[in-house]
C-alpha cells in the first residue's frame, strides 16, 4: 500500500439499512451505535436500519446517522487494518468524521456538536423552501451564469459544491433551484438531479446556522491533529486546534471545494484513497478528478472483507 488518505462522505449517501451487516458482525460497531444513541437520546440502530427513508432524509437524522456509521467503520479500520494515513478530508458533514479520525475531537463532543449543527441547518430554512440539485455536464462558470439569470431578490440560488470537472451542486430557494434545473436541462448532454437533502447546504441561506454553531464551537477544545485534515472551504489550508472553530463555522455557508481537495492530496504524493462511509460516491468523483489515484471503499461487510484482503489483515 502506498501513500494513503482517508475520505468521508456527507449527506445524500444515506439509505435505509446502512450499516446493518456490520452491526450484526462486530461488537465495536454496536458499541458506537449504542454510544451515539445514548448521547442523542434515540435508537440510532433502528433509525439507520428501518428508516423510513423519509425520516433518514431529514437533515437532523441524515447527519447523525451518517456520522455514526462513519465513526463505526473507522473504528473497525483501527481495530483490524494496519493503516497509516498521511492525510484526511471529509465531504461537508464528512469533515467532522475526518477531524475525529485525526484525533482532534472526542465522541462526547462530536455527537452533540453534529446534532446541533443538523438542528441549526433544519431550523434555518423551513422544510420544502430550500433545495439542492446536482448539475453534470456544464462547467462551473456556465452554471454560475444560469444561477445569476434565474435568481430573484427573494429567491437565491448559487453553486455550492464543486465535486469534479463539470460536476457540481447548486443550493438555494426551491423555486430558484428548479428554474436552474429547467434551464440546464435545455442544454444538450446535461444531467440534472434533485438531491435527497432537506436543506440548501453551503449557501448564505444558512447564515443563521453558521452563527448559531459558533456558540457550540466556542465551548469545544480541539486537540492536536495527528494527521493533516484538509478543509472544504479552503483546501490551501490545514486544520489546527486554533483555526478549527472558524473553519467549521465558515464551512456551513461556503462552497465545498472537493475537486481542489483531491488535487491537493495528489500534490502531497497520495496515491491511494480509502473512502469510509455509505455508498461509493466519493470514489466515483475521485476517479474523475485524478485517474492515477487508486480508490477503495468500506461501507458494508462485503467491502470490509475486501479491504481485509487488500491490507493483508486478519479479522
Amino acid at each position: 500500500m502506498g501513500n494513503l488518505a482517508l475520505v468521508f462522505p456527507g449527506q445524500g449517501t444515506q439509505f435505509t439499512g446502512m450499516g446493518r451487516d456490520l452491526y450484526a458482525e462486530f461488537k465495536s460497531v454496536r458499541e458506537i451505535f449504542d454510544r451515539a444513541g445514548a448521547s442523542l437520546g434515540f435508537d440510532m440502530a433502528r433509525l439507520c436500519f428501518e428508516g423510513p427513508q423519509e425520516a433518514l432524509d431529514l437533515t437532523v437524522n441524515t447527519q447523525t446517522t451518517i456520522l455514526t456509521l462513519e465513526v463505526a467503520v473507522y473504528t473497525l479500520c483501527k481495530e483490524f487494518l494496519q493503516i497509516s494515513p498521511q492525510v484526511a478530508a471529509g465531504h461537508s458533514l464528512g469533515e467532522y468524521s475526518a477531524i475525529y479520525a485525526a484525533g482532534a475531537i472526542g465522541l462526547d463532543d462530536l455527537f452533540p456538536l453534529v446534532y446541533a449543527r443538523a438542528q441549526y441547518h433544519q431550523d434555518a430554512v423551513p422544510v420544502g423552501s430550500g433545495a439542492m440539485a446536482a448539475v453534470i455536464g456544464l462547467d462551473d462558470e456556465e452554471v454560475r451564469r444560469i444561477c445569476r439569470e434565474v435568481a430573484k431578490e427573494d429567491e437565491v440560488v448559487t453553486v455550492s459544491v464543486l465535486n469534479a470537472p463539470r460536476q457540481m451542486s447548486i443550493s438555494g430557494h426551491t423555486a430558484a433551484v428548479e428554474r436552474v434545473m429547467a434551464a440546464a436541462k435545455e442544454i444538450k448532454s446535461t444531467i440534472v438531479i434533485k438531491l435527497p437533502i432537506s436543506v440548501p447546504c453551503h449557501c448564505r441561506l444558512l447564515q443563521t446556522a453558521s452563527e448559531s454553531l459558533a456558540g457550540n464551537l466556542s465551548r469545544i477544545t480541539f486537540g492536536d491533529f495527528q494527521i493533516p485534515v484538509i478543509p472544504n472551504c479552503d483546501p490551501d489550508a490545514l486544520y489546527t486546534p486554533e483555526n478549527a472553530r472558524d473553519l467549521l463555522r465558515r464551512q456551513i455557508i461556503s462552497p465545498v471545494r472537493w475537486q481542489e481537495t483531491i488535487e491537493k492530496m495528489a500534490s502531497m504524493g497520495i496515491d491511494t484513497i480509502l473512502e469510509i462511509g455509505p455508498k461509493k460516491t466519493l470514489s466515483g468523483l475521485i476517479k474523475k478528478i485524478d485517474k492515477y489515484i487508486q480508490v477503495m471503499e468500506i461501507g458494508d461487510l462485503k467491502s470490509f472483507r475486501k479491504a481485509l484482503d487488500s491490507f493483508g489483515a486478519i479479522p
